[in-house]
């Protein structure tokens, strides 16, 4: 061994030894320290890298959702309301659609309840976005966790959602609202939002919108809501049905606390004064009652009001369709009540049609007007609108009958009309009234119409010629006075001239034309009125959205001479006092009315007045399944049904009842020259109610043995 290799050995190294003396190996899987130190750099630009890309995505998003989602057109169900039909003094009649909806101004609602409502959903509305990110995120976290479902919207997102979308809980409908409110909180108001969110929230009852809400709660319009009324109304848009304190009496502690939340959150924001708040008390609702549909007589009064509107061109029917029109009637709630019972008591109840088949034809159409001003203020369309749709107060099928008569002797009047002799037409008059006696100076197709029961009368004066209904005497009238002018003062005083079968020849006096029961109480309530008429009404306002239509203007004119009109009047008096409607004498007041009756007995009518109310009652014989019209022989237990029956005993209790707690009034009657009683003898003079010598007065006893009061056709 060399010296060189025993040196190598003695140390334990050598030049060739790869690990010298206290070095170990780096383990090759294991980062370096210059690795270790860039690791962490790494890992944060990756990171910053996803965030920035992660806003970039988020910007992009968010930019093409502003780009591409559009304010859409508002949802049906948003825009959609009932026409609500309310009585004269302000009381709800009717509404004819659906959906309970009616829009208001936001000027229409007041302060207080505007803010119970903002400081229920939103308090900070006034300065807030359109929509609030954080609280989204907080709903959200709040319902995935279990806390409750929370919407995290504004006022202006939940609008959004009624408006324009619907109510679906999905990311889209979602996303769309987000999009929207935005674009919708640049575009509008925050008036014109909170107005929106206020017609078109849900407040239960199935009342849409404050209107709705403060009629479905509280029986009044939102106008006259106080801040009490107002905030439970508020506290309602949170759970509709839950706080309902009515129909879940369980719930009320609920909906008290959430009230006071209400109220001290606007003592909070310095909208209510500590001292009110602690005067507040909670104000509970009215019961809650069924959705007010059109049975019954509403859909009658509704159909009416509705061709009014349109047949008066104040609005065309496709409009009114469209809905959100308030209409105050003319029609009175009392009127009304009275009306329906009159008709209740006298024929509904009567009725027997399992044992008598006539029963089932028995159909009642009515109607009353305010002779001062032409109003409408009550109308009977029949048994109820949703088993038989046509309304019987204004259909124009039926023959008027008699009811015409008097329009003939108010044309004679009115036109200084004479006899074929010569002689001046005054209620004392000589006529012929032998039935079947033909007409005299008529031009046309012989005429020889009957009487009824074919009696015959002899010379009888035009005053008893009415009592009695006599039909020859009264076509003969309107040949001496010219069909043709009979035809005009029916006009004049209320008749359309469109009516069917109103021709200008001797039949237009015995009422073949078939005039509604609404015309002919107009008619009536002009000679009530001393010969002055206008418009006849039914609607004393309408708007929508606050804004009102106009309506025709009331001006009235004077139709017929005020003698032609009271010298009528004096001989329906008789009328009432003793001859064909002697059961009108019921109402217990000077009055003055004819009876008529229809061809083959197909229609029995009374039209009467008094100073202050003019009404028509026509009993109607239609068959319900072929709607024909069929007689009314045998109906209601009697073997005929005539004017002076049945539909004077309705019109007599029914003025009575309308009329209560008002004085009598006399007719102030200005009559023509002649239209005086004739002298008599000591004792012989017959007087009315009054004292007064009528045009009944001092005449014969004209009526032949075994004819009965009734009218003729």
């Amino acid at each position: 061994m060399s010296p060189s290799s025993g040196a190598s050995g003695t140390s334990g190294t050598s030049d060739d030894d790869p690990h010298p003396d206290g070095w170990e190996p780096r383990d090759p899987t294991l980062p370096g320290p210059a690795e270790r130190r860039r690791r962490p750099r790494r890992v944060l630009r990756t990171l910053l890298g996803l965030l920035l890309f992660g806003t970039l995505l988020l910007a992009v998003a968010f930019a093409a959702g502003y780009l591409l989602v559009e304010i859409p057109p508002a949802n049906a169900a948003a825009v959609a309301q009932s026409n609500v039909y309310l009585y004269r003094d302000g009381t709800p009649l009717a509404r004819d659609g659906e959906v309970n909806r009616e829009n208001v101004r936001l000027d229409q609602v007041p302060l207080t309840v505007r803010q119970a409502v903002l400081a229920a959903e939103e308090r900070d509305f006034r300065t807030s976005r359109a929509v609030d990110p954080k609280a989204m995120v907080r709903a959200a976290w709040n319902t995935v966790t279990g806390k409750g479902r929370q919407s995290g919207s504004t006022i202006t997102q939940q609008y959004v959602k009624n408006y324009y979308l619907g109510q679906e809980q999905t990311l889209t409908r979602k996303a769309k609202e987000f999009f929207i409110a935005i674009k919708l909180g640049r575009e509008k108001s925050k008036e014109e939002i909170l107005q929106g969110y206020l017609n078109t929230s849900y407040f239960g009852r199935n009342a849409y919108g404050i209107q709705a809400a403060a009629r479905a709660y509280y029986g009044k319009d939102v106008e006259h809501l106080d801040t009490a009324e107002g905030a439970y109304l508020a506290s309602l848009l949170n759970a509709p049905s839950a706080y309902d304190v009515t129909t879940h009496p369980e719930n009320r502690a609920r909906a008290v606390a959430r009230w006071h939340y209400v109220l001290d959150g606007m003592v909070g924001e310095g909208w209510l004064s500590p001292a009110a708040r602690a005067a507040a008390r909670f104000p509970a609702p009215q019961t809650a009652r069924a959705a007010t549909a059109l049975s019954g007589q509403r859909g009658y009064l509704v159909q009416a009001v509705e061709e009014y509107l349109t047949g008066h061109g104040i609005i065309d029917e496709k409009t009114l369709a469209g809905g959100g029109f308030r209409i105050t009637t003319t029609l009175e709630p009392a009127t009304q009540e009275a009306l329906v019972d009159a008709v209740e008591n006298r024929v509904v109840s009567r009725l027997d049609p399992a044992n008598t088949p006539a029963d089932r034809y028995v159909r009642v159409g009515a109607a009353a007007v305010d002779p001062a001003n032409g109003k409408v203020l009550a109308m009977y369309g029949g048994v109820d609108y949703t088993q038989q749709y046509v309304n019987n107060a204004t259909r124009r099928d039926y023959q008027v009958g008699s009811t015409f008569k008097p329009f003939v002797f108010t044309a004679a009047v009115q036109n200084d009309a004479q006899t074929q002799q010569g002689r001046p037409i005054t209620p004392y008059t000589m006529y012929d009234g032998t039935n079947r006696r033909p007409v005299e100076g008529w031009g046309g197709s012989p005429y020889d119409p009957a009487n009824e029961d074919d009696a015959s009368y002899g010379d009888i004066n035009v005053g008893a010629a009415t009592d009695l209904s006599v039909n020859t005497v009264y076509a003969q009238m309107a040949v001496d006075v010219g069909p043709a002018h009979v035809r005009r003062t029916a006009i004049d005083l209320g008749v359309p001239g469109t009516t069917p079968d109103l021709t200008a020849s001797p039949s237009i006096a015995l009422g073949a034309a078939t005039a509604s029961v609404l015309d002919m109480a107009s008619a009536y309530a002009t000679l009530a009125a001393h010969g002055r008429n206008g418009t006849c009404s039914l609607v004393e306002e309408i708007s929508r959205n606050g804004r009102r239509l106009e309506l025709p203007a009331a001006a009235r004119r004077q139709a017929v001479s005020r003698e032609a009109a009271d010298t009528t009047t004096s001989i329906l008096r008789s009328v009432v006092e003793a001859g064909t409607g002697t059961a009108a004498q019921a109402a217990g007041r000077p009055a003055a009315g004819k009876t008529g009756t229809a061809e083959d007995d197909k229609a029995a009518w009374f039209a009467g007045y008094t100073p202050e109310l003019a009404t028509v009652v026509a009993v109607m014989g239609q068959d319900p399944e072929s709607g024909a019209q069929e007689p009314l022989y045998g109906a209601l237990g009697q073997p005929r049904v005539n004017g002076g029956g049945v539909p004077a005993e309705i019109w007599g209790a029914f003025t009575r009842e309308a009329l209560d707690g008002t004085p009598p009034r006399d007719f102030e009657l200005r009559l023509m020259p002649g239209a005086e009683a004739p002298p008599v003898p000591d004792g012989a003079e017959e007087r009315n109610q009054t004292g007064e010598a009528g045009p009944g007065a001092a005449r014969p006893s004209v009526r032949p043995s075994g004819v009965s009061d009734r009218s003729s056709p």
